[in-house]
């Protein structure tokens, strides 16, 4: 509250003369150890000022994930670019090295990565390949806010990290959004690209790109600044619950906690069971029903389907009815057959989300275990 009526008694509420803004991006730089942070309008905001910053031709292709918000998709047919889906590991639900080489091509400009529900991709193998490749790294964060690799966050691993300050993220301005990167190419593209490309500061301005208005306004930046200062905290509260719920729910028959890897930092946007369905009565929903009739809310399959099936891509409804770009598309490249994607149909098939945030208590956690530990044990087989 101070920060707002700080900036509203200042009479700027536009990022180009304020302050709050500034300091939310250089707070944040500081957070990540990145020479470059420029704030937003929003999630999508961010992705779409990322891949405009890589600058694909029309027809360049993007590698991405089927398992992710279409936030992350759209912009991507925006820049003229084309969707390609690589599949996923079905227990981490990420996309993994080997599952972007499946898919890569001549015409690959970028890959772009989604560390889903806070848990990080396994990115050595993943910037390996990329760079053998001289392909640029967008990696979606807007549910990883402090997930690291041995101590390294992410979103510093590739060329751009994105973060998204939406309602229910790790901290949050309402709508907001971040681009981290330590490329000053790819920065000063990504902060022209937030000012409809007006080069502010430089001798001759002008225009110098087709691109949009997606500033933050100051209100949002005083409360991102505020918030940000909370965020370490909120994430150690978020680890503690989620360890709670993991040493809790051990032992279960066909229900397994988050897979994490060895040195990862995963900091549950969401906490996700991966559910064996032969193994209890009624499988999946017959758990989800339970778990719901106790008050403990859960989502069965996340997303319900794979990204690729949403009508906006299956139909490939664009501009008007041209199908601009995927006239340009080589047909392997929206190839979306079931038989090209086991990871991805196994993961939704199997993937239970639980809700999660730092409000929790020792007390909640206990009665959720308590409530999955009863319901999995009623309908176990064996």
């Amino acid at each position: 509250m101070l920060n707002l009526a700080a900036a509203i008694e200042s009479g700027t509420l536009t990022s180009t003369k304020g302050e709050f803004v500034k300091t939310l991006e250089q707070r944040f730089a500081e957070h990540l150890g990145v020479n470059h942070v420029y704030a937003c309008s929003h999630g999508t905001a961010a992705l779409h000022t990322a891949i405009a910053a890589v600058d694909p031709e029309p027809g360049d292709e993007i590698v991405t994930t089927s398992i992710t918000d279409m936030g992350a998709l759209t912009p991507i047919i925006y820049q003229a670019a084309i969707p390609v889906f690589a599949d996923v590991d079905p227990l981490t639900y990420n996309l993994t090295a080997e599952s972007i080489e499946a898919v890569l091509s001549p015409r690959t400009k970028a890959i772009m990565v989604t560390h889903l529900f806070g848990n990080p991709c396994r990115m050595g193998p993943i910037m390996e390949l990329a760079r053998s490749r001289g392909i640029a790294v967008i990696e979606d964060c807007a549910q990883a806010f402090g997930a690291e690799i041995h101590g390294q966050k992410v979103g510093t691993f590739g060329d751009v990290g994105c973060f998204s300050l939406q309602q229910g993220k790790h901290i949050t301005t309402g709508e907001g959004g971040l681009v981290a990167s330590n490329n000053p190419d790819l920065a000063r593209r990504m902060y022209l690209f937030i000012n409809k490309a007006w080069g502010y500061g430089d001798k001759n301005p002008d225009h110098y790109f087709l691109a949009l208005n997606y500033r933050m306004n100051e209100l949002t930046g005083a409360v991102g600044a505020a918030q940000l200062a909370k965020l370490d905290d909120f994430v150690a509260r978020r680890t503690r619950m989620a360890a709670m719920l993991t040493e809790g729910l051990q032992g279960l028959p066909g229900v397994s906690p988050p897979a994490v890897d060895p040195g990862f930092t995963h900091t549950y946007w969401k906490y996700c069971l991966h559910v064996d369905g032969s193994r209890l009565e009624g499988g999946l929903d017959a758990l989800a029903g339970r778990l719901r009739d106790r008050g403990v809310f859960c989502a069965p399959r996340y997303i319900q389907k794979p990204a690729f099936e949403c009508q906006v891509l299956r139909d490939q409804r664009t501009f008007g009815d041209s199908r601009f770009p995927f006239t340009l598309a080589r047909p392997e490249a929206v190839d979306y057959s079931r038989e090209r994607f086991p990871g991805t149909y196994a993961a939704l098939a199997s993937v239970l989300v639980l809700p999660l945030n730092e409000r929790y208590t020792d007390e909640h956690v206990r009665q959720v275990v308590e409530v999955i530990r009863t319901a999995v044990t009623d309908i176990a087989k064996d």
